[in-house]
């Protein structure tokens, strides 16, 4: 009897030890599974985090090859001082600022979460546990911090060839310290126009705008360039190296894939690549259709406006990059090609030297672009009202805010350099080399 029973009771506890290694193997791989979800997500955070950096490199090549070649050196000086800057200020202030948790201080306006960056990766499970599985805190920081420094180099274009290397500086650290990140709160920080119903899925706003209404105000303030307008003409100053423009263009167009890519916040395959899609189409029907006016207005075949035309369709979709629909993205970057071309003359008129056209591609293709959502979304929640106001709302604070910080700056420490300088070059006096150097052989 006693072998019996137990016979019985190890056929038993294998009964019921065979569902429990089920359950625990079911449960293996569900947490296989979300970590691998995990990496996945955060490998393709990390490659859009490359991919707007090279941005970087894009726009300083497109300065520079606008831009006059005794103004070189300094350009791209300035376009490489801008991320060292842009990625410091934004680590100890800017990403509290932006990203709050609370507004501590005017409920749905300000916040601050406290100076500097910390976390600590080895707790068990805290990688995982942020941002519900899609990326690490050190990923989402950098990731934002890339697209800050973006915003500075919008301004570096627009006031070149005339802009002290201090004054930028200070400008820079300012904006995208203060400024940029405290505005950003408003809606990607879960802000007041957050909860109003404001939509900016990549930044056409939040990035684009902000940096053009940065742009703005500093070639108003600043005036333009020396032998720019003369009785009533504009004249034109030829660019130090158009292929160099074009290398550019291409860097920001590849740049891009990882500013509107990445902004899917997670590697999903439907929405990711729904999002590339419509960001290259854009670009496409931007640069025909400022190709096509330009060529009325100019009865040329103005290949700056193409390039900016690619430019201004980028920028134009990327409010809205994933939520319109095909027909929709080709018409936003269509008539974000137009008005590329439209407000640059409208500049001129105004006697606006903006250098590299930052002004026309950024602020006017980001306001474009931010209305353009309140037409076609395919969102109802997202109106064309609720997109008004969050417009509105940032040209109300952002313009101001330049145009005081510029205008300190010119009163105090001085901002433009001295007619000899701005004539001769500022790579001679600035920096004491020049970008092109030809060598004779005798």
């Amino acid at each position: 009897m006693t072998n019996m029973f137990v016979i019985v009771d190890e056929n038993l506890n294998a009964i019921i030890q065979e569902p429990l290694q089920v359950v625990n193997t079911v449960t293996d791989v569900s947490v296989s599974g979300a970590e691998a979800l995990f990496t996945a997500n955060n490998s393709w955070m990390m490659l859009a985090t490359a991919l707007v950096f090279i941005m970087h490199l894009g726009f300083a090549s497109v300065e520079a090859g606008f831009g006059q070649s005794k103004n070189t050196v300094n350009i791209l000086f300035k376009n490489t001082i801008t991320p060292l800057i842009g990625l410091l200020t934004y680590s100890i202030v800017g990403f509290n600022l932006m990203y709050p948790d609370n507004f501590n201080f005017i409920d749905g306006v300000l916040g601050f979460a406290g100076f500097g960056i910390g976390f600590d990766p080895v707790i068990s499970g805290a990688s995982i546990n942020y941002a519900g599985g899609n990326y690490t805190y050190w990923t989402d920081f950098l990731f934002q911090a890339m697209f800050a420094a973006t915003a500075a180099t919008i301004v570096s274009g627009a006031v070149a060839e005339r802009i002290k290397v201090s004054g930028y500086m200070i400008f820079t650290v300012i904006y995208v310290g203060l400024v940029y990140p405290f505005l950003g709160s408003w809606k990607w920080g879960g802000g007041w126009l957050d909860t109003l119903g404001f939509y900016d899925f990549a930044g056409s706003t939040l990035v684009h705008s902000v940096g053009g209404w940065g742009a703005l105000a500093g070639i108003i303030v600043i005036g333009p360039r020396m032998g720019k307008y003369v009785n009533g003409k504009v004249i034109d100053k030829p660019g130090a190296n158009v292929p160099l423009a074009v290398i550019g263009v291409f860097l920001l167009w590849l740049g891009w894939f990882g500013f509107n890519g990445g902004s899917v916040l997670s590697a999903n395959p439907d929405v990711v690549s729904y999002v590339l899609v419509t960001t290259s189409l854009a670009a496409c029907t931007g640069g025909l259709f400022a190709f096509f006016t330009g060529y009325i207005v100019f009865k040329r075949l103005d290949f700056g406006m193409v390039l900016n035309g690619i430019l201004v369709g980028l920028v134009g979709i990327t409010a809205g990059a994933d939520v319109v629909s095909i027909n929709a993205t080709l018409f936003i970057g269509a008539v974000a090609g137009v008005l590329v071309v439209l407000s640059a003359i409208l500049l001129d008129k105004f006697h606006l030297d903006d250098v590299v056209g930052a002004v026309s591609v950024h602020l006017t293709g980001g306001v474009w672009g931010t209305l353009a959502v309140g037409i076609f979304s395919v969102n109802p929640a997202h109106t064309f009202m609720n997109q008004l106001y969050g417009v509105l709302a940032y040209g109300a604070f952002a313009f101001p805010i330049a145009y005081l910080i510029f205008f300190v700056l010119k009163k105090t420490i001085g901002i433009r350099v001295s007619e000899l300088h701005e004539t001769e070059g500022l790579d001679s006096h600035e920096h004491g080399i020049r970008g092109y150097t030809i060598i004779y052989d005798n």
